[in-house]
């Protein structure tokens, strides 16, 4: 059945198609997410969905395997093809085929840029709390941290404050690491604050690499801009980073890419690899191929559940747990909720890990801001997810 036979069925039916609600047993694979753990924990931690990848992701690796040679392999033209036609049909966002840079994925890529960009006297431009491998960045590169904290307000939204993000940049700082959708508060930049945060940086020379690894994972009245798109002159000095690993639940296949249209950034970037950093895999090109061509039903059937995930435990915490507080997430299928209020202000996620049996992601991992917050990855069944919120409740009862 193809996507054109099930295009007519309703949600339940697609969820039901696409296996969203099948419980599928990875303690037989060597899965982080699976094995980090004794066997009685439920895992809800690393970005990792508990999905199948998309039907035709999993019949092109088939068709690959079968084939039975697996050489050395360079990227394939229709792969560039379809990311230059999906980013000007999502984003009217029209970039050139030399300007895609394909790597092993989003860590190397960040890290790639602090290395191509960032000498040894010099500082990386950080917001946290924020994805621990970007604010572990600058220590493993040897170079300066300059970072400052997002503004969490009373409700618990997240803002850039434009002045503190001024007076972190100094004249050591050479380039901005944004993450958006941002991992772990899941803020999706609004255009005035992409703005704003673009016009200091031209003001003040310093490049942007933008971490937007999480673009499609979108929910309703939220929109992803790229923030290479407000201008020429910001895309002239941005590095933007994207990939369909979270989105389709193939992160172990390796597949990413950076987008620098400005030849100049591109040529030091490639330079920066300097033997070590390689580029995607075989199959990764063979799997991400597939999905950008045939799996938008599959995503946006994603969404529909992930968004229910979403606003189930929005209304579970009300319930059965008002004193942890969770703003709804605008992307990402990542919670960030507040312990403080139930006294685990040290280490909630440790606490949830020996009185209910369920793990998560330290706030504390995700930098200054981050103590007394956990994060929770709801890109799973939603009877593990029920599950994992009985486990909360159990815990602090």
């Amino acid at each position: 059945m193809n996507d054109c036979d099930v295009a007519g069925l309703t949600s339940s039916e697609l969820f039901n198609h696409f296996g969203f609600d099948r419980i599928i047993d990875r303690t037989t694979t060597p899965s982080i997410k699976w094995q980090a753990y004794e066997p009685d924990v439920l895992p809800m931690w690393v970005a990792d969905m508990d999905f199948r990848s998309p039907p035709a992701v999993m019949q092109a690796l088939h068709a690959r395997v079968e084939h039975g040679i697996f050489g050395y392999e360079q990227d394939p033209s229709e792969l560039r093809e379809l990311i230059i036609e999906r980013l000007a049909r999502l984003y009217d966002w029209h970039v050139n085929p030399e300007a895609i840079v394909f790597l092993p994925g989003i860590v190397a890529g960040f890290n790639l840029a602090t290395r191509a960009f960032v000498n040894a006297d010099e500082g990386l431009l950080v917001q946290t709390p924020v994805y621990m491998h970007i604010v572990e960045a600058a220590r493993d590169a040897g170079v300066q941290s300059h970072d400052m904290r997002l503004t969490r307000q009373e409700d618990g939204h997240y803002t850039v404050d434009m002045d503190v993000f001024e007076e972190t940049i100094t004249s050591q700082t050479r380039l901005f690491l944004l993450c958006n959708p941002h991992n772990p508060v899941g803020r999706v930049y609004m255009r005035a604050e992409l703005e704003a945060m673009a016009e200091i940086c031209l003001r003040r020379k310093v490049l942007i690499c933008s971490d937007e690894i999480h673009s499609d994972l979108i929910f309703n009245d939220h929109r992803h801009i790229p923030i290479a798109t407000l201008s020429p002159e910001v895309e002239a000095q941005t590095v933007t980073l994207m990939a369909p690993s979270k989105t389709f639940n193939i992160a172990g296949l390796h597949c990413g890419y950076a987008v620098i249209p400005n030849a100049d950034l591109r040529r030091r970037y490639r330079r920066a690899r300097g033997g070590l950093v390689g580029t995607a895999s075989l199959l990764g090109y063979t799997a991400a191929e597939a999905a950008y061509a045939e799996g938008e039903l599959w995503l946006r059937t994603l969404l529909k559940y992930l968004e229910g995930n979403r606003d189930l435990m929005i209304r579970y915490l009300a319930e059965h747990l008002p004193q942890l507080k969770m703003r709804a997430p605008q992307g990402t299928y990542l919670a960030w909720i507040d312990c403080r209020g139930a006294g685990l202000a040290q280490s909630p996620a440790r606490y949830f890990l020996e009185k209910g049996r369920v793990a998560f992601n330290e706030g504390a991992a995700f930098g200054p801001g981050g103590e007394g917050f956990i994060r929770l990855n709801f890109g799973c069944p939603r009877e593990l997810l029920l599950d994992g919120l009985e486990r909360m409740r159990k815990a602090l009862a």
